[in-house]
């Protein structure tokens, strides 16, 4: 299998990601329809993202939980963690936007 890395287009990734959902599912010997059932989808909405076709958040995650692996989506996107001195710098206080980058002089206008 190969790795998902930043290089690899965004469509390989999904076909990636697909073989993966199949091949756990066919590693606990279940049948699309199972998973379907288990997660309440249609069959051919599993078909589609096994086969790396667009599928929505909610599909992933439903899929993951019938399969048993909806835990894994704490090691693929752990909560961020903000150094001693970030969170003394907002005084306990959790960052609600982005701000702009600061100009610098010697750096053009990137607007």
């Amino acid at each position: 299998m190969p790795r998902i890395t930043a290089e690899l287009p965004t469509p390989d990734v999904l076909r990636e990601f697909g073989d993966r959902i199949q091949g756990y599912r066919l590693q606990q010997n279940l049948r699309v329809i199972d998973i379907a059932r288990l997660s309440g989808l249609p069959t051919r909405t599993i078909n589609r993202l096994e086969a790396g076709e667009n599928s929505t958040l909610e599909t992933v995650v439903r899929v993951l939980r019938a399969l048993g692996r909806l835990e894994a989506l704490e090691t693929f996107l752990p909560p961020p963690v903000l150094s001693p001195i970030q969170l003394a710098a907002m005084s306990g206080q959790v960052r609600q936007r982005a701000s702009r980058p600061r100009k610098s002089p010697e750096s053009p206008d990137r607007e």
